[in-house]
């Protein structure tokens, strides 16, 4: 059995085998790797004796469980109108030119993946991002660059 495959037993094992069982052993696996692969939803589907293409749903119906690899920080940045009114453009643009990535793209070093994603619940503060578990608010080119530089000297 390999690591994924007893991974997943344990969060089964931990959470359940049935269908009200299958995000949080989703979302187990993806804090633990990362992300879910194609070869992990069938693991999973067949762990939990249910179809493939239901793992599958869940895991792309739901936007904070990445189905491809990611770097070690993912940035996510809100694309609501709010946060779109109170500058989130200019934002992007800078970490773009920061990281020299593009929205949906990892940096060759596999530090930073740079994705867009609906409401975040912070419009009173925007904009806002998110970077792994740690909110960000009201957020402008300059900080976003101090914020970036900090990840980025960790670690080094």
């Amino acid at each position: 059995m390999d690591s994924i495959q007893s991974l997943i037993k344990d969060l089964a094992d931990q959470h359940g085998r049935n269908r009200e069982s299958l995000l949080p052993v989703i979302q187990g696996l993806v804090k633990r790797e990362k992300y879910l692969s194609e070869y992990s939803m069938v693991e999973i589907a067949r762990e939990m004796d249910i179809p493939a293409a239901e793992v599958f749903g869940t895991a792309t119906f739901y936007s904070f469980l990445e189905t491809k690899p990611a770097g070690k920080y993912i940035i996510r940045v809100c694309k609501t109108i709010t946060c779109s009114m109170k500058g989130k453009n200019q934002l992007l643009f800078a970490i773009q030119d920061m990281l020299k990535i593009n929205v949906g793209e990892t940096t060759p070093d596999k530090r930073f993946t740079l994705l867009e994603t609906n409401c975040l619940g912070w419009c009173h503060k925007a904009p806002a991002i998110l970077i792994n578990d740690e909110v960000y608010t009201e957020v402008t080119p300059e900080k976003i660059r101090e914020i970036l530089t900090g990840y980025m000297k960790e670690n080094i």
